[in-house]
């Protein structure tokens, strides 16, 4: 059974950081040289596809669609199932590749791949919404 309260606490949390990230993506130039910017914009990066990755495998358990492989395994899951569309659950799966990137090679990331990802939450925001519409069918 689909813990709701779970899922809409870290919706709110994926909220939260992507509410974050929009702010800082019209920072400027000073504000963005200053060291721990960058720093702040890969943890928020790291906690919100976190959350996302934690609803995604709540949802797998709770459901009984079967343990997916891995992280990114488990938004191709919920594709699967109709909760995300393909594209986007194809996107997602990215997504959780650079949050890997940014937890493993945390120091060694290109701060400009970084940056540039602020240009499009797209897919972050696509699964707090897909997921929202979801748990109000069910």
């Amino acid at each position: 059974m689909v813990d709701e309260v779970r899922v809409e606490r870290l919706l709110r949390a994926v909220a939260d950081d992507l509410a974050f990230l929009r702010i800082e993506a019209g920072a400027d130039r000073d504000r963005r040289d200053d060291p721990a910017w960058l720093r702040a914009i890969k943890y928020a990066f790291v906690t919100a596809i976190e959350a996302c990755v934690d609803v995604a495998q709540h949802l797998c358990a709770s459901e009984g669609w079967g343990p997916p492989a891995t992280n990114a395994d488990a938004m191709l899951v919920l594709g699967r199932h109709g909760v995300l569309e393909s594209d986007l659950a194809r996107q997602l799966g990215r997504a959780v590749g650079f949050r890997n990137v940014l937890v493993h090679a945390y120091v060694t990331v290109d701060g400009a791949l970084v940056v540039r990802r602020l240009e499009d939450l797209s897919d972050l925001d696509g699964f707090a919404s897909a997921v929202a519409h979801w748990m109000t069918e069910v």
